[in-house]
This record gives C-alpha cells, sequence and structure tokens, in this order.
C-alpha cells in the first residue's frame, strides 16, 4: 500500500496512480506464492465443464484469493493512511465486507459464464500463474483506489 503524507492533498490522480503502484506489486506477490502452490503440476484446469468438482482449478483458486485480499487489503489500506478518515467502526468495517462480497460476486460470475461458454480448459504453470497475478493485481488496485476514496474525510 502507499503512505500519503498528511501534509499532501489527496488528489483522485494521487490515489489512482497509489492503486495502479499496490495493483502491480500485489499480482507479481501473489504470482510468485501461486508458483510455490502450483509447483510440480505440467497442466492444471483453468475451468472444467461442471458446476461442482473436487479437482483443483485456477478460477476456483481465484475465487478465495479474490475474497481474502479485497478484505485483506482494504483494512491495510485503511490503516495506512495519513491523512484525515472516517472512523473503522461502523463504515470502514462495512467496507470491508462490502468489498469482500464485490470480489466474491464478480469471481464466481466471471468464473461461471467462463466455464459456461468455454468449457474445460487445461493451461500451463505459466499461464495459470500470470492469470492468478492478473486477478490478484486488479483486486488490490480496485480495492485500494475504492478503499482510500471511501474512508477519507472530505
Amino acid at each position: 500500500m502507499t503512505q500519503i503524507d498528511a501534509t499532501q492533498t489527496l488528489t483522485n490522480e494521487k490515489i489512482l496512480q497509489g492503486a495502479v503502484l499496490s495493483g502491480i506489486i500485489n499480482a507479481v506477490i501473489n504470482g510468485a506464492i501461486q508458483i510455490c502452490f502450483l509447483w510440480g503440476s505440467m497442466t492444471i484446469p483453468l475451468s472444467v465443464d461442471v458446476i461442482t468438482n473436487d479437482s483443483h482449478t485456477v478460477l476456483g483458486s481465484a475465487v478465495p484469493l479474490a475474497v481474502s485480499l479485497a478484505m485483506i487489503l482494504t483494512v491495510v489500506a485503511y490503516m495506512t493512511m495519513k491523512v484525515p478518515k472516517q472512523p473503522f467502526f461502523p463504515s470502514v468495517l462495512w467496507l470491508t465486507f462490502k468489498h469482500g462480497m464485490f470480489a466474491f460476486g464478480l469471481c464466481v460470475t466471471g468464473a461461471v459464464i467462463w466455464q459456461r461458454v468455454m468449457g474445460t480448459m487445461t493451461v500451463s504453470l505459466t499461464t495459470a500463474v500470470i492469470v492468478l497475478g492478473i486477478i490478484a493485481g486488479l483486486v488490490a488496485g480496485v480495492v485500494n483506489y475504492m478503499t482510500i476514496r471511501a474512508s477519507r474525510l472530505p
């Protein structure tokens, strides 16, 4: 997360720059973590042509990754803000749950639509890591931007 000095004014452009940086950093970090989790797999299903399954899929892994990142990074972004901000309870606590549910809804909807249109598809380890890294980066950037915009005092 980017820390902003209390003497600076928080413009939308500065918030966006910080969010993009946060997204890139999180994409790289979570991509590296996913390499450790998926190491040894030659191919990994991106999606399978059934709603319920016991196999590990990339899009299935993206859902808990996105939800946990959204909720954790909402709190981290709020805590690292150095400008006057809203009280944590109830506004930012509610924002934390809202971001988690937003990420859950988008990921599940996207995965179900992808599975419906594309069916069963396997990808290489590299592609799986890139997909999960991009999802983590997008979640981190969007959550950082939304949290700082909603948490700062006018």
